[in-house]
């Protein structure tokens, strides 16, 4: 995923968050100590936003921010790829 795309992931979940315990905007800003403006940006995945904004959104609903490593293929799935290329491509 690109940075643009993770981040506007990020925000419709932590919306979602938001929505499912029944909070408002506000009171989730006034929960997690920002501005309501932040809220607003957080949930709409703006990468303007300092990171310390997502992450003090996510704790005022109970979440924590984590990294997680990328899905890589694995050899047989590029062995795979590779072979149906070949074939579409009239390689012997």
């Amino acid at each position: 995923m690109n940075p643009p795309t993770s981040l506007a992931a990020l925000g419709a979940a932590l919306r979602q968050a938001r929505s499912e315990r029944g909070l408002t905007q506000a009171a989730l800003a006034e929960r997690a100590s920002v501005p309501r403006l932040k809220v607003i940006q957080v949930e709409a995945g703006d990468g303007r936003v300092a990171s310390r904004y997502f992450a003090q959104v996510a704790a005022a609903l109970g979440q924590r921010l984590c990294l997680q490593p990328a899905r890589r293929p694995t050899l047989e799935e590029l062995q795979r790829e590779a072979a149906e290329s070949a074939e579409g491509a009239g390689a012997p």
